[in-house]
């Protein structure tokens, strides 16, 4: 196998994982607001914006393998992260109220769930984006010059 093959296997194996988190990430908010009945506040719903395209948009770059779709997936995966660390910072009290967007009906500083005493789901938004970032940039650094 020549260095290209096995760089767009390689690039593919961290798209596919990619794929897969988002997917995982999916389900899981899918089953908190619809199954547990989580109430969602606007900050989730604006991460949910950035996370179900990825849904659709990852596979179009594996069947066949194709580069330019990391971009466009890439764009969606820092929004979100972007926004995930802003709720992160308003839930630790960094961000101060004048300037939250949840200040009405559901905060976005209140954590419904903890997995483990400390993981909420703001927590596992953040790490699911940052993870999908990560295994994005390296799917594109794999990249033959």
């Amino acid at each position: 196998m020549n260095k290209t093959n096995a760089d767009n296997q390689a690039g593919w194996l961290l798209v596919f994982a990619a794929c897969t988190l988002v997917l995982i990430a999916t389900l899981g908010s899918l089953f908190f607001s619809e199954v547990m009945t989580v109430p969602v506040c606007k900050l989730c719903w604006y991460q949910r914006i950035a996370l179900y395209p990825l849904v659709v948009i990852l596979p179009f770059g594996l069947f066949p393998f194709d580069r330019r779709v990391l971009r466009i997936a890439a764009v969606f995966a820092a929004i979100g992260w972007l926004i995930g660390l802003f709720q992160l910072l308003v839930i630790a009290g960094v961000i101060p109220e004048s300037i939250q967007p949840c200040v009405q009906g559901i905060p976005c500083s209140d954590t419904h769930i903890a997995l483990f005493g400390f993981l909420n789901i703001p927590t596992l938004s953040f790490l699911a984006f940052s993870l999908v970032g990560a295994l994005l940039y390296f799917a594109h650094r794999t990249k033959t010059p």
